[in-house]
């Protein structure tokens, strides 16, 4: 099930230009701005995000029992800067670190299924370049080693467009995805 649901999400990170850094278990990170300048990047996290809900929504968890239902995700971004490296000697391997990342991360595991999370960088980001993206304040909540933060809901419908509503539910399964500021757009 994961080979294809990453294979879908592979797909959606080259039709929106946005980097993939890696896959752990359930866990995809992608990141925006990193590997080239992208004035768009905090839109492109927003529409990648909301593409991989839909996606994960259509895929169903168990192709030879489809009364599993479908996978659901949450999704969490945050924009901010990065450190990018190779580590490791062994088995090297690109990564990016930082608090973007880790806050990206802590978005996502404060989400919902088939909901996107987003910091409110990446919100004010939006806000003032891509009014065309609603988002709705969650209000203050608790982020595991950062207190309280102010963070937003990112809506989105499964025509394409960004609407102000709540998707279906099916079946679960959870994933991560982030975006970082030039920064870069770090989606976990």
């Amino acid at each position: 099930m994961l080979d294809r649901l990453y294979e879908k999400f592979d797909n959606l990170s080259r039709d929106h230009d946005v980097f993939k850094i890696e896959t752990i278990g359930d866990a995809y990170m992608a990141v925006t701005n990193l590997v080239c300048h992208q004035e768009d990047h905090a839109l492109r996290i927003a529409k990648f995000a909301r593409d991989t809900v839909n996606a994960a929504s259509e895929t169903l968890i168990d192709v030879d029992n489809p009364e599993f239902g479908y996978v659901n995700i949450r999704v969490g971004f945050n924009s901010g800067p990065v450190v990018s490296n190779v580590v490791g000697n062994r088995n090297p391997k690109f990564t990016i670190i930082g608090d973007t990342v880790n806050c990206a991360a802590r978005m996502e595991s404060n989400s919902l299924p088939l909901k996107i999370h987003c910091s409110e960088a990446s919100a004010l980001i939006l806000k003032e370049k891509h009014p065309e993206v609603p988002l709705d304040p969650r209000g203050r909540i608790p982020i595991k080693g950062k207190g309280e933060m102010e963070t937003f809901w990112v809506y989105n419908d499964y025509d394409g467009g960004f609407v102000r509503r709540g998707g279906r539910r099916r079946g679960s399964i959870n994933s991560l995805t982030s975006s970082v500021e030039n920064g870069s757009d770090s989606f976990k």
